[in-house]
Order: structure tokens, then C-alpha cells, then sequence
């Protein structure tokens, strides 16, 4: 067919073109299972796994109703991971009060002492490693992890996590834990997707929690 007769082709065989593309986009897609381990070879839990492409960034898109609790002079979840554009609420759930903040170059706030919930959500609007802290209570340290890559997860106990519908192509894994010293972007290793997928270990010399 050339290239004027498709233009003059009839919406409905228009549309199923691009839905049989579509769908052998999403057939080529890969699953990658991931399983992070320590310096002993032990299972890590908390590890942020963020697969970068190698070339043009892919769309992001921003998840709804993220919360991060204080419990027991604590942040709930310690460890989390967001995509780019993400709004995060910060509810006190203890009986003291809070002050939460962050001074990281992806996202500096600050939320002065409170009880219950805030009435404004934090937007994480950069990519980046951002570490909390409360004012109040000096202990209190948690993580948010901001990818901009729609290839991302958080390992669980087991240290096992997966990344699926990940195209075929060259990409870096990155893996990040809160024991890494402090300033590291993680631990990089270059990965080549097929159609079939991939089972990795990603090894980080730390202990874990």
C-alpha cells in the first residue's frame, strides 16, 4: 500500500493498524526477574531497581494516593520509590508531632510540626535521591527514590522483585540500597533485553537490615 492510499484509507483500517501494532509492541515486551543480594550472597530487601534504556528516556507516569507514615518515631516505609511527578502524603500517625523536611538537591520542602495529616501533598518533581528527616526527632531517617524510568520496583524480604513489559534493548540496571555510602547512585551493570526476558542477580556489598 503506498503511502497515499493510506492517507485515504478508511478510518476503521486505520485504527486496526494501529491496534495490531499495539499489540505486537506489547508481544515483543520482556519480564525481568531480579533477585538483589548482599555482600554474603544473602537476599537484600529495600533495594530500589531502576532499569534506565540506553538512548531516548520513556514516558513516566505519576502514581496516585502514595503515602509515607510516621509510626513509632518512624517513617513508613523507609524506603520508597516513586516515578517523576509523584505526590506523597505524609501522615503523623503518632501522638507526638512531627517536622519533616528534606535539604536534597531533587526535592527540598520542608512540613513544620504537626498532627494528623497535611493539608497539601509533597510533589516529587525530580529525579533523584531524596532523604527525609524530622527536625524533632533526629533517628528518624527514610528515602524516597524519584525514577524517571517506568521500568522501577523495591525489593521485597525475599530480595526478589520484577520489571515487566520492558521492550527489547540495551539498558542499565541500577541498584540502590540505604546501607550504600552516602552520595552513591547505586550499582550499575549494562543488561541487553530480548523477547524471551531475563533472570539477574544483582550483587551490592552491603549487609542489609
Amino acid at each position: 500500500m503506498t503511502f497515499s492510499r493510506l492517507r485515504c484509507a478508511p478510518r476503521r483500517l486505520t485504527a486496526a493498524l494501529v491496534a495490531s501494532a499495539g499489540l505486537a509492541t506489547a508481544a515483543d515486551a520482556a519480564t525481568l526477574q531480579v533477585l538483589a543480594q548482599g555482600k554474603a550472597g544473602q537476599p537484600l530487601a529495600d533495594v530500589v531497581l531502576l532499569l534506565e534504556p540506553q538512548g531516548a528516556k520513556a514516558a513516566v507516569k505519576p502514581l496516585a494516593q502514595v503515602e509515607i507514615a510516621q509510626q513509632g518515631r518512624r517513617f513508613v516505609p523507609v524506603v520508597t520509590v516513586v516515578p517523576v511527578g509523584t505526590k506523597v502524603q505524609f501522615p503523623n500517625q503518632d501522638t507526638v508531632r512531627h517536622h519533616v523536611y528534606s535539604f536534597s538537591p531533587a526535592k527540598k520542602f520542608e512540613l513544620k510540626l504537626y498532627v494528623g495529616k497535611p493539608e497539601n501533598p509533597v510533589e516529587f518533581d525530580r529525579a533523584g535521591l531524596v532523604v527525609l528527616g524530622c527536625n524533632i526527632h533526629d533517628t528518624m531517617v527514610g528515602w524516597v527514590v524519584v525514577s524517571d524510568t517506568p521500568w522501577y520496583a523495591k525489593t521485597p524480604a525475599g530480595g526478589r522483585a520484577t520489571l515487566a513489559d520492558v521492550p527489547p534493548g540495551s539498558y542499565v540496571l541500577r541498584s540502590w540500597h540505604p546501607d550504600l555510602p552516602a552520595g552513591s547512585t547505586g550499582i550499575e551493570q549494562p543488561v541487553t533485553v530480548g523477547a524471551a526476558g531475563l533472570d539477574l542477580v544483582a550483587s551490592l556489598p552491603v549487609a542489609g537490615r
